[in-house]
């Protein structure tokens, strides 16, 4: 017996046999239930994570991790900007972009749309919008052509299809002849639609329709992009990297980052996973209370046991260790089976998954309804951590009132009828 007598004896009292079957029964529940909990909020986070990461990929796949902007100005000098910018680090590319909001027609179908202006050849240094084209290049937005590229859901609204023109319409400002703004005419222009995308966001295919930088300064009359898109070898550090980016530039031009432009998603998202959090961790509660259950009943089973350790020199503070002991081994072998089996679902989600859907013949995630047809997993190591830390803390606590009743059973009373 090399560990201390309070730990050897309730060690003996997990292993022994000779418990009622209701306690045994409690005892299976407890270990099963923490297990069971601790596995759940590993793969359900897991999940969450995945698809956290999937959602941050599809919204910046069009999306630059940051944009410089000079409150609403032109910025003429861009393409000395952006050699300036050169060098920064972790930045990947940077490019340029006129945003307007417009109205697409194509008689008897109307849609509103975000027309946006780029450089097709710097445009894939900052999103990976050549990736996502599904008909047409985007090499085919040249200059002057009045060429025009949708999302698929865009262009599905308006139902056209390549070749196909539809009219442009954004707000202007009509001049009088004295040079006086004199209310807001509609500027209108066709555009040949040259090619189809789609990237598996809403926001991007239903609203999202791409023109040349130069068309769109001729098409809006300004004299340069309304800002300049970047992108970063981290995008969780693209914050800090936008920041170091921008004091390399003159003073005047303001940065924004993708967290400050996606903030809702990204909050519900956290908000999500708090709740399911709090509501999974129920799981291994109720189980922690089994285990101070278990422990009641085995403390008034064990009343003379205890007499008997107590009158050869057994303190009330190894009574409390022995039961301790035999609360924590269940609760720590429990958390200890859920953290194995969380991994082994999370990390073989892509597996299980079909595996499920061909049994029961039905899809979690129909193709026809979501845009990704599967569930992502990503495990992260300070999750598994922190469910584990938190299961161990729960049943320590579930142990600590029926060890306090054990050490304080009196050996007399016990022994009285013995």
């Amino acid at each position: 017996m090399f560990q201390p007598l309070p730990v050897f004896v309730g060690l003996r009292y997990s292993l022994a046999r000779e418990h009622g079957f209701f306690v045994s029964f409690i005892t299976w529940v407890s270990l099963v239930g923490v297990a069971l909990g601790v596995a759940a909020l590993i793969t359900v986070l897991s999940v969450m994570n995945g698809l956290e990461s999937e959602l941050r990929t599809r919204l910046l796949s069009l999306t630059a991790h940051a944009t410089l902007n000079a409150a609403g100005a032109s910025i003429g000098d861009w393409r000395s900007r952006i050699q300036q910018l050169q060098g920064s680090p972790g930045l990947l590319g940077a490019a340029p972009f006129l945003d307007t909001d417009a109205m697409l027609s194509l008689p008897p179908s109307m849609s509103g749309a975000i027309v946006r202006g780029i450089d097709p050849e710097l445009e894939g240094r900052v999103s990976s919008i050549a990736e996502a084209m599904r008909e047409g290049k985007l090499s085919d937005l040249e200059p002057g052509s009045n060429r025009i590229i949708l999302g698929r859901m865009l262009a599905y609204q308006l139902q056209v299809g390549l070749g196909d023109a539809v009219t442009v319409m954004i707000p202007g400002n009509a001049v009088s002849a004295g040079g006086a703004t004199d209310g807001i005419v509609p500027r209108l222009r066709d555009f040949q639609v040259a090619g189809v995308f789609e990237v598996g966001l809403q926001e991007h295919d239903s609203v999202l329709a791409l023109i040349n930088l130069q068309d769109a300064e001729a098409f809006r009359g300004v004299d340069g992009p309304s800002g300049i898109r970047l992108r970063f070898s981290d995008v969780l550090q693209a914050p800090q990297l936008a920041r170091s980016a921008a004091a390399r530039l003159a003073p005047g031009l303001q940065v924004r980052d993708w967290t400050q432009d996606n903030e809702a998603y990204f909050r519900a998202i956290r908000i999500e996973k708090t709740m399911m959090g709090l509501m999974l961790m129920l799981i291994v509660a109720v189980a922690a209370f089994n285990i101070a259950a278990t422990l009641v009943m085995v403390v008034n089973d064990k009343r003379t046991d205890i007499a008997i350790l107590r009158t050869i020199g057994l303190s009330p503070r190894g009574v409390v260790a022995v039961f301790m002991t035999q609360g924590m081994l269940i609760g720590w072998v429990g958390a200890a089976v859920g953290v194995a089996l969380g991994l082994a679902v999370a990390l073989n989600v892509d597996v299980i998954l079909p595996v499920i859907e061909q049994t029961f013949g039905f899809h979690i995630m129909p193709p026809d309804v979501y845009y990704i047809s599967g569930l992502p997993s990503e495990v992260h190591s300070g999750d598994v951590l922190r469910i584990g830390m938190a299961a161990l803390i729960l049943t320590l606590v579930a142990t600590v009132y029926p060890a306090l009743q054990a050490a304080r059973t009196l050996p007399a009373e016990a022994l009285r009828y013995e």
